[in-house]
């Protein structure tokens, strides 16, 4: 199918809807599905919601913010509880069920009170190539996923967003900050802290795609493959940076960054 026809089917769906809440996290995917609801339905019938908690890096929500202005919707901000899990706290493989369930049930209320239809995230077909047991409280709790059903992929987001005239066009991926953190480990709201921490202050040196790995004393950081060496050069910075915030170990990863790179030690069998 090619770009222009996805596009006239996704607004297709879209319209369908008659009106949503959005679930909006500020990043290039959720940016693009809120532009092309705001072209296709009434944007009183709009409402984007971002929801902010331990596990959202702290500077997103300035950012998000603005994008929501710029596209000249409603904008509300609520709290999530993923903290106050147990399960979600425990860190199994299971984690990020517990997690978009807390959000997504938080959201349905949110659209019920506001009658609004239905309530939509921003998931598309590059999704599928990593593990993402979300998926399943999405469908338990019927969430739509246009894009996913229209076809679209991230590079089809990113050429599309561009002509659109959208700020976060390039913006690199965002993920739950306790996606850092391997399962298993117990997941704290001073762990997730020190964890931003660290990420905004490499961010704050230049490097626009960065991930801190967590590996108890350890830290394994992922930057893109082109800026391994601009990381090198500030090693000593770094380590001091990253030790004064807690670590004992600074570690580099020299494969880059890559989506998901903790979900590598699940097997087939784990995941059944």
């Amino acid at each position: 199918m090619t770009l222009q026809r996805k596009l006239v089917c996704l607004k297709r769906i879209i319209s369908g809807y008659r009106s949503c809440v959005v679930a909006f996290s500020g990043g290039q995917d959720s940016a693009f599905l809120l532009k092309i609801c705001s072209l296709v339905l009434p944007k009183a019938n709009i409402l984007a919601v971002t929801a902010i908690s331990a596990t959202y890096p702290k500077d997103e929500l300035r950012k998000a913010e603005i994008l929501v202005k710029d596209i000249g919707v409603k904008l509300k901000i609520i709290k999530t509880a993923e903290l106050d899990n147990k399960k979600f706290r425990a860190n199994s493989i299971q984690r990020c069920y517990f997690c978009k369930k807390e959000l997504f049930s938080k959201l349905i209320v949110i659209a019920r009170q506001n009658k609004l239809n239905f309530v939509l995230d921003a998931s598309n077909i590059s999704d599928k190539k990593d593990y993402r047991p979300g998926n399943i409280a999405k469908r338990e709790l019927k969430i739509k996923s246009p894009l996913l059903e229209a076809g679209f992929s991230k590079k089809d987001i990113c050429k599309i967003s561009k002509m659109l005239g959208l700020s976060s066009w390039n913006k690199p991926p965002l993920a739950c900050l306790a996606s850092r953190i391997p399962y298993g480990t117990k997941i704290t709201a001073g762990l997730l802290r020190r964890i931003d921490q660290a990420e905004a202050y490499l961010v704050n040196l230049g490097f626009r795609q960065v991930r801190l790995r967590h590996h108890n004393g350890l830290c394994r950081i992922e930057v893109e493959k082109k800026y391994i060496n601009r990381l090198l050069r500030k090693r000593q910075a770094i380590v001091d940076k990253l030790k004064n915030l807690g670590y004992n170990y600074i570690t580099l990863d020299l494969e880059g960054y890559r989506t998901g790179s903790l979900n590598e030690v699940i097997n087939e069998e784990n995941i059944s």
